[in-house]
């Protein structure tokens, strides 16, 4: 049990357990994307540790860059999308591969996806740590899952809670 903040959370998943299914998307990665020269597109700050371990475990030719988001006010998804920082490489033609720490509605996803468009990409593809396949309200492929998981709201391993728990090598859900 730990305390962030006003709330209590609770151990949800173990970092080994992670890990171990981000490998098994980075080879899958790997075999699907060969020859792509894919750019992988890390959406900030939540992604930033599941893009480090998903990097470590590809071994294809590929690039990585980073965007930053935002949708989320403590435990409320805003439905609100504001780009802070944008894209400075092209992608035009190429293999984006957006690789984001949690897909609950899809909001995001829809909007980021769509501002790729514009931009010309050969193709556009999602990689997921954690999905929230109940609370998904979009039309939405997302071709790389490490996880599953029901509802509740968590944190650590990259995702907060107001700013605080984004260091934790764990996943906790509130309890």
């Amino acid at each position: 049990m730990i305390t962030i903040k006003d709330k209590q959370f609770e151990l949800f998943i173990e970092q080994e357990v992670i890990e171990h299914e981000i490998r098994r998307v980075a080879r899958r990665m790997n075999s699907e994307l060969e020859g792509k020269n894919p750019i992988f597109l890390a959406v900030l700050n939540g992604a930033f540790m599941f893009a480090a371990e998903l990097m470590k475990e590809v071994s294809i030719p590929s690039e990585i860059t980073f965007v930053r988001l935002a949708s989320y006010h403590g435990t409320t998804n805003t439905g609100c999308i504001q780009e802070v920082l944008g894209l400075n490489e092209s992608i035009k033609g190429r293999c984006v591969v957006i690789v984001e720490d949690i897909v609950d509605s899809g909001n995001t996803m829809v909007a980021l996806v769509e501002e790729l468009k514009k931009h010309q990409p050969g193709e556009v593809k999602i990689a997921t740590l954690l999905f929230k396949p109940a609370a998904l309200r979009n039309k939405l492929d997302i071709d790389y899952v490490a996880l599953e998981i029901p509802g509740d709201f968590i944190v650590g391993y990259g995702l907060d809670y107001d700013g605080y728990g984004r260091n934790l090598k764990n996943i906790y859900k509130v309890k």
